[in-house]
C-alpha cells in the first residue's frame, strides 16, 4: 500500500484542521483512526492518521470526484441554464450529467479552459452541513437535486452535507481534495446522452467523461495509453475480425460468431487440460433455481437488486447470478468422507447479472457471460495448501498468455454474513496462504464478498492496463447455512470449508481483453485461421489446395485466396485479417515443391519444405506458445 503512517504531532494545540496537516505534507487525502475524513476534520494529538496518495483506490475516487465539481462550476457559469445532476468517480475517471443544450467538441474545449481558469486561482473546497429546509432553499431550481433531497429526507437524514468553491455549491458526501489547484492536470474524454437515474422514461440528459492525475506526466501517459487502447479496442477488432456482435434484440447479451468460438473454444480446451492434470471433477448445473436456494445462499437478500426472475408452476424461481449453489447442491447429493478431500468440482457455468445500459460495454461488461467456476471443499488443516495450489494454477494460465500481475486481498465488508471469529479465520488463512507462497499483495479493507474475504488477481496487458479476472474466495459461511458435512477421521461429523475461485474470471471478458492484448494478432494455437495460403495465378491453384488438404489433416485451420486479385493486396488482406502465417505459391514454389512463408511481422523466408513447416507449426501450437519465429525454419 503506498501509504505513510504518521502520528499527529501538533502538541502545542489541542486540534488542528487536517487542511493544515496535507497541505504541510503536500497531500490531498488521509484516513483518520481508520476512516476516510474531510479535510476540515479537527484533528488531535491521539489520533492515528494515514495519508493516502492516487495510488490508493479511494483516495483516487476522492480526486476524480473534486474533479467532477470543477467540471461542473466551470458548466455552470458558461452555460446558465445547465442544472447539474450527479457527478460520481467511476472506474476510470469521471462523469457529470447536466440537464441542458446538446454540447459539441468546441464546447467541450470552453469547458476544460474555464476548468483550467478555476484550477489556477485555489479555490477553497469548503464543506458545510444545513438542514433539509435550508438545502431546498439553495437548490430550489434545481428539480433533480430537489429530487436527493427528498431521498435524503425519507431516510431521516436531518442534516446534508454541500460543498462550496467560490461562488459553486454542489449537493455531496464529500470528501474532497482542499482546493481547486490540486485538479490542474485533468482531460474532458467525451460527451454522451445518459437518463436521470438510468430510467429511459425520464429525460435525456448531457453527460460529460473526463480524466485527471495529480502530475502532468501521468495525465501524458494515461493519454498516450487510451490513444494505443483505442486502436486496440476489442469491439472494432470484434467487428472487423467477425469474431461476436451484439443486437438491439439483446441488448447485453454477446452473441459469439464461428471465429469466435474458435477462439473460445481453444481456452476452454486449455482450461479443461490443466484443470484435469490438477484433479479437478467437471460438473453442469441449471440456470434456474428456486427462490428458497438464493434466499439460503443468501443472495435474495444481497444481490436480487442483479437477478433476473420467473414464475414455474406459479412458484418464484431466479436465473443464476453466480455458480456456488449449484455446486453446493452437488455436494449435498452423496454423503462426503474426508478421504473424498480437496473435492474439486469445476464448472463452465452461464450466469446472468442486471447491468445497468449505462454501463455496458462490449465484452467488458455484459448481463451473461461464462464463469470458469470451481468450488474447493476442504477441511480447515487443508485451507493453506489448497489456496497455494490455486495460486500455481492462476500463475502458469497467466504466464501462457504473457501477462504479469499484482495482488489484493480484499477484507470484511460492512454488510457481511456470519461470525466475526470465522471471518478472523478465514482472513488470517489467505494471507498465511500468500505469505507461504511468497506474494507480495494489497490490503483492500471492506471490500470482500458477503460470505468471505477473497484474493484477486490483476493482470496487466501489453500496454499497461490492468483488469481484475482470477479470485479465490474463501468461505466459512455456505456451508453451514446449506448445513454440509463430512464424516471425519474421528467418525464425527464435520462442516467443511469451501473455496470459490475462477482463472479466466468471465470466459467472455477474458476474450475481449486477450483480442486487445494481442491486438487481434493471437497466437497461432487461439486464432482462428492459422494459414492462408495465396496464389499468384490459377494454375497455382492446384498445389495449393494439395497443401492446404495436408494442413487439415493434421489439424489445422487453412484458407486459400485464388482470387484475381495481386499478390500484393492479397498480402495486406491477410495481414488485415491478422492471420499468422502467409504462404505464397508462385512457378517456382510449385517447381520445386516447396514454399514462401510470411509472418504478421513482416517476416519472409522462402524455400520451405511444406513437411518442416507443419512439424514447426504442429509443435508451436502444442507448446501454445506465443509467438511462431519463420526464421527458424531456415
Amino acid at each position: 500500500m503506498s501509504r505513510n503512517r504518521i502520528k499527529n504531532e501538533n502538541s502545542e494545540k489541542k486540534f488542528v484542521l487536517l487542511r493544515e496537516i496535507l497541505k504541510d505534507k503536500n497531500a490531498f487525502a488521509a484516513k483518520v483512526n481508520g476512516e476516510i475524513k474531510d479535510v476540515d476534520t479537527k484533528i488531535d494529538s491521539k489520533d492515528k492518521l494515514e495519508i493516502l496518495d492516487f495510488n490508493d483506490k479511494e483516495a483516487k475516487s476522492i480526486f476524480w470526484h473534486s474533479t467532477s465539481h470543477l467540471l461542473a462550476n466551470a458548466v455552470t457559469i458558461l452555460f446558465n441554464d445547465a442544472k447539474p445532476t450527479i457527478g460520481p468517480a467511476i472506474d476510470e475517471g469521471f462523469y457529470y450529467d447536466f440537464d441542458m443544450q446538446p454540447l459539441n467538441p468546441d464546447d467541450l474545449k470552453k469547458i476544460e479552459e474555464k476548468m483550467k481558469e478555476l484550477a489556477g486561482k485555489k479555490i477553497p473546497i469548503i464543506r458545510k452541513e444545513i438542514s433539509i429546509e435550508e438545502a431546498k432553499k439553495i437548490f430550489k431550481n434545481n428539480p433533480y437535486k430537489l429530487e436527493l433531497i427528498d431521498e435524503l429526507k425519507n431516510q431521516n437524514e436531518n442534516v446534508i452535507s454541500i460543498y462550496q468553491q467560490g461562488d459553486f455549491v454542489d449537493l455531496c458526501r464529500g470528501p474532497h481534495v482542499p482546493d481547486t489547484s490540486y485538479l490542474k492536470n485533468f482531460k474532458l474524454l467525451k460527451v454522451s446522452g445518459a437518463y436521470w437515474k438510468g430510467d429511459s422514461s425520464n429525460k435525456q440528459l448531457q453527460r460529460i467523461y473526463g480524466i485527471s492525475f495529480p502530475t502532468k506526466e501521468e495525465l501524458e501517459n494515461y493519454l498516450k495509453m487510451r490513444e494505443e487502447a483505442e486502436k486496440r479496442d476489442h469491439r472494432k477488432i470484434g467487428k472487423e475480425l467477425d469474431l461476436f456482435s451484439f443486437h438491439e434484440e439483446g441488448p447485453g447479451f454477446p452473441f459469439i460468431h464461428p471465429k469466435g468460438m474458435i477462439v473460445i473454444n481453444e481456452l476452454i480446451s486449455y482450461w479443461r487440460e490443466i484443470h484435469k492434470r490438477a484433479g479437478y471433477q467437471e460438473i453442469k448445473t441449471p440456470i434456474i433455481l428456486n427462490k428458497e436456494l438464493w434466499m439460503r445462499s443468501g443472495h435474495w437478500d444481497h444481490y436480487k437488486n442483479n437477478m433476473y426472475f420467473t414464475k414455474i408452476d406459479y412458484l418464484d424461481f431466479a436465473i443464476k447470478p453466480m455458480n456456488c449453489p449449484g455446486g453446493i447442491l452437488v455436494y449435498k447429493s452423496r454423503i462426503r468422507s474426508y478421504k473424498d478431500f480437496p473435492l474439486k468440482l469445476a464448472e463452465f457455468g452461464l450466469v446472468h447479472r442486471h447491468e445497468l445500459s449505462g454501463v455496458l460495454s462490449g465484452l467488458f461488461r455484459v448481463r451473461a457471460f461464462t464463469q470458469d467456476d470451481a468450488h474447493i471443499f476442504i477441511t480447515e488443516e487443508q485451507i493453506e495448501g489448497a489456496v497455494i495450489d490455486v495460486i500455481k494454477l492462476v500463475d502458469e494460465v497467466y504466464k501462457k498468455f504473457g501477462f504479469e500481475y499484482h495482488v489484493e486481498l480484499s477484507t470484511r465488508p460492512e454488510n457481511y454474513m456470519g461470525s466475526l471469529e470465522l471471518w478472523n479465520r478465514a482472513e488470517n488463512a489467505l494471507k498465511k496462504a500468500l505469505e507461504h507462497y511468497g506474494l507480495k499483495y494489497k490490503i483492500n479493507e471492506g471490500d470482500g464478498a458477503f460470505y468471505g474475504p477473497k484474493i484477486d488477481f490483476h493482470i496487466k496487458d501489453c500496454i499497461g492496463r490492468t483488469w481484475q479476472c482470477a479470485t479465490v474466495q474463501l468461505d466459512f459461511q455456505m456451508p453451514l447455512r446449506f448445513e454440509l458435512g463430512y464424516e471425519g477421521r474421528d467418525g464425527r461429523k464435520h462442516v467443511p470449508v469451501m473455496i470459490h475461485r475462477v482463472v479466466y474470471g468471465s470466459l467472455e471478458r477474458f476474450f475481449g481483453i486477450l483480442i486487445e492484448h494481442f491486438a487481434g494478432k493471437f497466437p497461432l494455437w487461439l486464432s482462428p485461421v492459422q494459414i492462408i495460403i495465396l496464389t499468384v495465378a490459377d494454375r497455382h491453384v492446384e498445389y495449393a489446395n494439395e497443401i492446404k488438404e495436408k494442413m487439415e489433416k493434421e489439424g489445422l485451420r487453412v484458407e486459400i485466396d485464388c482470387s484475381a486479385e495481386t499478390i500484393p493486396k492479397k498480402v495486406r488482406n491477410a495481414q488485415i485479417q491478422k492471420i499468422p502465417i502467409i504462404i505464397t505459391i508462385g512457378d517456382k514454389e510449385v517447381t520445386e515443391k516447396k514454399l514462401a512463408v510470411r509472418t504478421l511481422d513482416g517476416r519472409v523466408v522462402f524455400g520451405i519444405k511444406p513437411e518442416e513447416l507443419i512439424r514447426e507449426i504442429k509443435e508451436n501450437i502444442a507448446n501454445r506458445e506465443l509467438r511462431f519465429e519463420v526464421q527458424k525454419l531456415k
